[in-house]
């Protein structure tokens, strides 16, 4: 036998889980001709190594996504307050930059791992949401992202390794990949 590792990547149960997550919630957007992006996108975040893992993970880009995504609202509306065209403008930097702070506080207070996703949906919005859909690509996106949320915690409590089948220690290199 050979010491040197194997070509092909060894495919493990959270990959499966993060699969069939994503696949679950394309196939339900489906039906409803919708686009299962940003739900796929949140089931694949969502997706931990075991059911709690998913919580916080699931968390972070639920949390973070509701908390940017009000915050980004209310910001817009600020600004097209000034520039109901919208556009580029400097008043983006100082919405942006105050959005930031606003952002971190609530995340600190609410919960701590949504800085990052409440960022990028903050950003999106200030910076590249056309004003007649800033609401509803809000909306959906904090909608589809605890759809994909809710699919990652429903796939882990049914897969091996979720609270349906007992909680299994792993080794946190195996954490890590996905």
């Amino acid at each position: 036998m050979s010491t040197e590792k194997s070509l092909i990547p060894k495919i493990g149960m959270r990959n499966i889980k993060s699969a069939t997550a994503a696949a679950l919630c394309a196939l339900v957007y489906f039906f409803f001709d919708r686009s299962p992006a940003f739900a796929c996108i949140g089931a694949i975040f969502g997706t931990g190594y075991d059911l709690e893992n998913s919580k916080l993970h699931g968390g972070n880009r639920f949390f973070g996504t509701l908390i940017g995504g009000l915050l980004g609202m209310g910001l817009f509306r600020i600004y097209l307050i000034f520039y109901p065209q919208a556009g580029r403008h400097l008043l983006q930097v100082p919405l942006v930059f105050i959005g930031t702070i606003i952002l971190i506080i609530l995340c600190t207070k609410f919960w701590a791992g949504g800085v990052q996703p409440g960022g990028v949906v903050l950003c999106i919005i200030l910076f590249n949401t056309p004003p007649e859909t800033y609401v509803s690509y809000s909306l959906n996106r904090i909608f589809d992202t605890g759809v994909g949320v809710l699919a990652a915690m429903l796939v882990n409590y049914l897969l091996p390794g979720g609270f349906a089948f007992g909680k299994k220690k792993k080794e946190p290199a195996e954490e890590q990949s996905i």
